[in-house]
């Protein structure tokens, strides 16, 4: 296989089984790293386990490249540290940690179970913790440089969609536990990014579908592999003043996400009385309108 810009790295992605994950790891491994192919296996729900982690690492020696599979859940501490383990005990150091597997359990909040609940905020955010953990740990106690994190958000958390309000609010979680790995680690050299990704993959295809959406495997607007070579490039050198951002990738565009801030604002010399609320509230919402509408207009693609 060709040396490339992840030539001797040593990369984790998780959930790379099937879908973006898979594709992420076949191209962190054309650009040169060694990979840690995570997959429990499990069905969309997340139950069930299966080694379909095997097949990708078969791909990938198979092209010269370098693999191992690792079949550990990421939703306990136990689960990420033994995936961490994987890449030292078989590769022998660590740079590179996507964190992108997840399951999807729908209900409107009228029908959602605490097992719903509780399944989906494990395996996405406690996910991200118990893998990056052990990961921070290390670069601290090894002061090991230009090591990247790449975190998997969704517009489902960003934006909000209906019967989503479990893996909404994970992914909206997962973009501030980003935001403060961003900072934490930047003293040890290490960059922290988020992606939020579109794709046609066995968790979203259903949804596409339900909504009357088709879906063509000879459209690469709507492949998996799109996702990778953003990721492959915010793993590399060249990206190693680029952190605390979300990228947007979906129907064959890359965009940067605008980071919560204050639009406007009033300072009061006084409690604020309810006669004030009703002055300034609309001004606010004025405000809000129009940085939407700017942020709206600023943010359609433009042709390469």
């Amino acid at each position: 296989m060709a040396v490339g810009v992840l030539d001797g790295k040593v990369a984790v992605v998780t959930g790379a089984g099937r879908g973006i994950g898979r594709e992420i790891a076949l191209d962190f491994a054309r650009a040169g790293a060694s990979v840690v192919v995570n997959d429990l296996g499990a069905a969309a729900d997340g139950s069930g386990a299966g080694r379909v982690a095997d097949e990708v690492v078969a791909e990938i020696r198979g092209a010269g490249g370098e693999a191992v599979a690792n079949y550990d859940t990421v939703a306990t501490v136990a689960g990420g540290e033994a995936i961490f383990g994987t890449a030292i005990e078989t590769f022998g150091a660590l740079d590179i940690l996507v964190n992108n597997a997840g399951i999807l359990r729908d209900r409107t909040i009228f029908k959602m179970t605490e097992e719903d609940w509780d399944g989906v905020m494990t395996v996405h955010l406690k996910g991200h913790f118990c893998c990056t953990a052990p990961f921070a740990r290390y670069l601290r106690e090894h002061d090991r440089r230009g090591a990247r994190i790449l975190n998997f958000s969704s517009v489902s958390g960003l934006f909000g969609n209906f019967g989503q309000s479990n893996y909404g609010a994970a992914k909206a979680g997962i973009a501030g536990f980003s935001r403060v790995l961003a900072l934490e680690l930047t003293k040890y050299g290490c960059t922290v990014n988020t992606i939020s990704p579109g794709a046609a993959t066995r968790l979203t295809i259903p949804l596409l579908e339900g909504r009357g959406e088709s879906v063509s495997e000879e459209d690469w607007t709507r492949s998996p592999a799109q996702i990778a070579p953003l990721c492959t490039w915010l793993a590399s050198d060249t990206a190693r003043s680029i952190t605390g951002q979300i990228f947007n990738v979906m129907r064959g565009t890359i965009g940067i996400m605008q980071q919560p801030a204050v639009i406007r604002s009033f300072q009061a010399a006084r409690p604020w009385s309810l006669e004030d609320l009703d002055r300034i509230m609309p001004e606010l919402m004025s405000a809000k309108q129009a940085n939407d509408e700017r942020a709206k207009r600023d943010g359609t693609p433009e042709k390469l």
